[in-house]
């Protein structure tokens, strides 16, 4: 690359490879500020005038924000699952996209606390969870949980900032960054031991809940059924949702980034994981519509509102698992970009409304004679302090890319 046409900033950017001219990368960080600005002030809104100004209520008192809350989570499920592959299951192809795993899984994580930092309405007391924690409920072992996490990811994530070239000429930064490279198997393991309790206790919330017969799962020692559950669907999704962010970010990179048969891994295990789900899937629905049936809660009465029909149960097991099952388990499909990446989106897309359904249809449904059905739209305050977790998250993935040597494999892709 010759000065004349080097970027800016090329002095920050990892040697070896080439980026786009500065100036189109600030135009690309100031396109992204324009929605975030909207959701800044949706958020001071909440903030300043309270939860009135959302269509939250006494029957959704868990709406948008805590389905949200739940599917970015599931989908933050591929940075401690690619790195138990990477480094407890030693699968070593991995390594070459473990790095960007961790930063998805940070932007998640840090989007889940985020979206519940507006939630809550009071932010600044958010550390009464902590100190004042009910050692009864799930919930605290779930805010632990994913506060120890956020801080894994986090330490996971310093060894990329301590490589960039400026930072890595320092003796220090670059013996604590070899340091941390050493430790990342015990560092993922104890990921992994966070991450197993807080997803399965997320499911095991509803599960709990014995007067909603819809959501109420018997269980296996203290755990519902809907624990194991969440946890499998969140292991079978979150490596598509990296996959599916990894080919986003080539897309706006015009390159390759990874080499297909490390995708191709990634796509076969969740294909895999995503058939051992629905499988299980099936049978607690099944079990679940003989039990609320012998209550006096049947089938019918689940999908008897609107707008949750029949269509739901169709569109959650066949459209959004069955499908892209199918389309990952298949060699031919798998390899095929455009496929594949349909079929990501499809498995992704099934754990929001399997969240949704969890957390919003399923605490909606009328279970006493006297109650009624009141139906539940969120409206545009909700959609854009949620959304503007995504357009952060979209600065810090950009950032990253540009200035960390995140993928291994790029140089050998894209030579100069």
């Amino acid at each position: 690359m010759d000065s004349a046409s080097a970027p800016f900033d090329s002095a920050l950017i990892p040697k070896g490879v080439k980026r786009c001219q500065f100036k189109w990368f600030l135009l690309w960080i100031a396109i992204l500020h324009g929605p975030l600005t909207i959701g800044v002030i949706a958020t001071l809104m909440c903030w300043g005038l309270a939860l009135n100004v959302t269509y939250l209520n006494n029957n959704y008192p868990f709406g948008l924000w805590i389905a949200a809350d739940l599917g970015i989570i599931a989908l933050g499920a591929g940075a401690f699952f690619t790195g138990f592959l990477r480094y407890i299951v030693k699968i070593d192809e991995l390594k070459h996209i473990v790095n960007f795993a961790v930063i998805v899984g940070v932007v998640c994580y840090a989007a889940a606390q985020g979206i519940l930092g507006v939630d809550i309405g009071q932010p600044l007391r958010g550390w009464f969870i902590f100190w004042h924690a009910n050692v009864h409920s799930m919930l605290t072992e779930v805010a632990f949980c994913i506060t120890c996490y956020f801080m894994v990811l986090c330490v996971e994530y310093l060894p990329l900032i301590l490589e960039n070239r400026q930072i890595y000429k320092f003796g220090f930064p670059r013996g604590f960054a070899h340091h941390l490279h050493e430790a990342m198997p015990t560092i993922a393991a104890i990921g992994v031991f966070l991450s197993f309790f807080h997803q399965g206790s997320l499911g095991g919330v509803p599960g709990v809940l014995y007067g909603r017969p819809f959501a109420f799962r018997e269980g296996f020692l203290v755990w519902p059924w809907t624990f194991f559950l969440f946890i499998l669907s969140a292991i079978a999704c979150g490596p598509c949702f990296t996959i599916l962010i990894t080919r986003i970010t080539e897309g706006f990179a015009r390159k390759r980034l990874v080499k297909r048969n490390v995708i191709d891994i990634l796509a076969k295990i969740s294909g895999r994981l995503l058939a051992l789900y629905l499988v299980l899937k099936t049978i607690d629905t099944v079990y679940w519509i003989a039990t609320a049936g012998k209550v006096g809660a049947p089938l019918s009465s689940f999908y008897a509102n609107q707008p949750y029909g029949y269509w739901v149960l169709i569109t959650e097991l066949g459209i959004f698992g069955v499908i892209p099952c199918i389309l990952l388990l298949i060699k031919a499909t798998r390899q095929n970009e455009n496929i594949l990446i349909l079929a990501c989106f499809l498995n992704c897309a099934g754990i929001f409304m399997n969240r949704w359904i969890m957390t919003v249809q399923a605490l909606a449904v009328p279970v006493m004679p006297f109650d009624k059905f009141v139906s539940y739209h969120p409206n545009w305050v909700e959609y854009a302090s949620t959304l503007l977790f995504v357009w952060a998250g979209a600065i810090v993935i950009s950032l990253s890319y540009r200035y960390l040597p995140i993928f291994s494999q790029e140089k050998e892709l894209n030579p100069i």
